[in-house]
């Protein structure tokens, strides 16, 4: 074979050998992992207020059933369904002839009493010369005085009657006892109304202030006497917040009544009546509602989030905390009650230790983390309709 064969041959052999070992050279060192995004949340103690939320009906602060004194035909109502009346407003007119012409006989009657009376006087007073002279008895005297006295005396009844007479024809004007709101009418126009009928012609309710009734089992009744709630108004620290369908608190403030509180014997709850002011008449008697009723002050709590609290397979309270370096460790910790969706951290956690609350996912015990400061959702929506 010709020489420059064997040369090509040997060069082919030599790159294919150097492409092997290129090849079997070790490749370089994966890029390290970056750290875990999270956002963290530093804890602060401040003053925190736990409390029981229970449920409520509201009754109005004062009620008053609109009733007839005298009876008689209703001529005609005399108010707003469904308005505010005020203390002394005329409701309903009834039929007054009736009881005119009652006061009018009254009168008369007076006035023949007092006639009498007149006339058995100036009799006695024209004898007591006589009998003092012995011209007449003793005996046609005394009858003269007592005839005297007789009819002063009827002229008292007289008066008396005529009195209630001028009272019944007063009760013929129907008036509102209370300040409130009415609601509908109960009797109508020429309807015969007595005193006793069972319905009432109308109903008041005062509902500028509200009483809410809650039940709580009586166990809890020395805890919330201790917590500082001894219904003095200004003095109490701990007030009552009311709660509608929705969950959102009314802008009304509220104070149990101690002197309200009865036990229920057959299921050993309280019921507590709670005072609570009512200007916009937002509660009405017999909605259902909640009361959330303070119970004790933590004056250094601690409030942690409820995601950033992991639960172990034993149901065990856990949080991922970061120390200075931002290493990652998973530490287990005690909660207690909720407030505003945070629990109370009654132990493991400690005011000043950044924990986790978004993105423990990504975390490993010992990992570096990339904190970002976390933000409630409400602040963060805030912040985005801001931005646009």
């Amino acid at each position: 074979m010709h020489p420059s064969y064997f040369t090509k041959k040997n060069m082919l052999i030599a790159a294919a050998l150097l492409s092997l070992a290129a090849c079997s050279k070790p490749a370089p060192d994966e890029a390290a992992a970056p750290p875990a995004a999270v956002t963290v949340l530093k804890l602060q103690a401040a003053p925190v207020v736990l409390s029981d939320e229970l449920p409520g009906r509201v009754a109005a602060f004062r009620t008053a059933d609109i009733r007839p004194q005298v009876g008689g035909i209703v001529l005609r109502r005399q108010f707003e369904q469904g308005a505010d009346v005020t203390a002394g407003q005329k409701l309903f007119q009834l039929n007054p002839a009736p009881f005119q012409a009652d006061v009018d006989s009254a009168a008369a009657a007076l006035q023949h009493a007092v006639a009498t009376a007149n006339r058995a006087s100036s009799q006695a007073e024209r004898l007591k010369p006589l009998v003092e002279a012995d011209a007449i008895s003793r005996q046609a005297y005394d009858d003269a005085v007592a005839q005297r006295e007789q009819a002063v005396a009827t002229v008292a009844q007289a008066r008396a009657t005529l009195a209630r007479r001028r009272l019944d024809l007063a009760f013929a004007s129907i008036e509102a006892p209370i300040a409130g709101r009415i609601g509908s009418e109960l009797v109508t126009e020429g309807a015969l109304v007595g005193v006793a009928d069972a319905a009432p012609m109308a109903r008041i309710q005062q509902i500028d202030k509200v009483y809410v009734d809650v039940r709580q089992p009586a166990a809890a009744l020395a805890a919330l006497r201790a917590s500082g709630s001894d219904g003095t108004g200004g003095a109490d620290k701990l007030p009552v917040t009311i709660l509608g369908a929705d969950g959102q608190p009314h802008p009304v403030t509220g104070r149990i009544l101690f002197s309200g509180i009865s036990v229920d014997a057959g299921t050993g709850d309280a019921v507590i009546r709670v005072l609570v002011d009512n200007p916009q008449r937002q509660l009405l008697p017999g909605m259902f509602v909640r009361a959330r009723i303070a119970r004790a002050v933590q004056a250094n709590g601690v409030l942690l989030p409820q995601q950033a609290v992991l639960r172990s397979s034993g149901g065990q309270a856990q949080a991922w905390v970061l120390d200075g370096t931002n290493k990652a460790s998973l530490k287990p910790i005690a909660v207690g009650d909720v407030v505003e969706h945070q629990y109370v951290v009654s132990g493991g956690l400690k005011a000043g230790d950044t924990v986790v609350i978004e993105g423990q996912e990504r975390l490993q015990p010992g990992a570096t983390a990339a904190p970002q400061p976390w933000k409630p959702a409400v602040v963060a929506a805030a912040a985005a309709a801001k931005a646009r």
